[in-house]
Formats: structure tokens, sequence, C-alpha cells
């Protein structure tokens, strides 16, 4: 109840942090998704109760703070929070290796269905140049990111449930 409870007010205070800090100091191009990283994390906790519902505010908050159309942000976060869910029950001693794991994958997902719609849209863009400018930052803003929000996710998911902390 309380992981439903909890996912608007803290996607929605992680999209501001997003769209008003983060954006502001991009690696290049490439800029963090916390997002994305929360998404991830939620996933990968033993006992994570709504991770759909978090994937569909999370990808609402995105879609309308974002240029892109509506569906590249949900598609993209629910392929990544359904891989975490496998990399979850495969690589289950070890949830960190599988939040990198899921964090790189993801990034890469988001970014390939981003460059996708955007080339649809009529716009030329350089697979390099993409890539380089893109693609890499990205990816480095999220894996080092992915770290401190791993740890700030899993003590929210024993704060809101206490009893199984206990077991």
């Amino acid at each position: 109840m309380w992981s439903y409870l909890i996912a608007i007010p803290f996607l929605g205070l992680l999209m501001i942090l997003q769209s008003a800090i983060f954006s502001r100091i991009p690696l290049l191009q490439g800029q963090a998704d916390l997002v994305l990283l929360a998404l991830v994390g939620w996933a990968l906790q033993s006992h994570a109760k709504g991770v759909w519902f978090w994937v569909l505010v999370g990808g609402g908050m995105a879609a309308l703070t974002s240029a892109m159309p509506f569906g590249v942000f949900l598609a993209g976060y629910s392929l990544t929070a359904g891989l975490s869910l496998i990399l979850k029950r495969r690589v289950w001693k070890a949830p960190f290796l599988a939040m990198i794991a899921s964090v790189f994958l993801g990034t890469l997902i988001i970014d390939i269905i981003s460059l996708i719609t955007v080339s649809l849209q009529g716009v030329s863009l350089q697979l390099l140049e993409v890539f380089n400018l893109i693609v890499l930052p990205s990816l480095l803003l999220n894996l080092l990111l992915c770290v401190p929000m791993y740890i700030l996710i899993k003590d929210m998911a024993g704060w809101l449930n206490p009893e199984e902390l206990m077991v």
C-alpha cells in the first residue's frame, strides 16, 4: 500500500531534480535519468510491490516533461523494468550487479528508442556522433549515480516494509 502512495511524490521529486538541476549539468550532451535509476532500483528490491505502477507514473511524468512522443519513455521504462525483474530472478544473490546491468541496458534501450523515434520524425542524425555525444555520456552519468540511488531505494524499501528486515 505504501509503495503506491510514495511513488507519485518520490518520482515527482526526482523528475523535478532531473529537469531543473541535472539537465543543467550535462556531460557533453548526455544527461542522467534519475527516474530510470529509481525504477530499476525499486524493481530490484526483494519484495517490491507496485513496480508497474511506478513505471506508469515515472513514464507519464517523463513524457509530460519531455518533447518526445508520449510512448517513448513509457516503452523504455517498461522494457527496462521487465529486464530488471528478470535479472532479479536470475542474479538474486547480487542485486547490486543486477542494478548495474539493468541501468546499462536500460539507458541503451531508452536512447535507442529515442533515436528511432527522432529518425522516424525525419531528423537526420549521425549515429557515431549520437553515440559519442549522447549515449556514452548518459551511460556514464547513470552508472555513476546508480550507486547512491540503489542505496536510497533500498533504505526506502526497508522503511516502507520494516517487517521484511526482521526476517
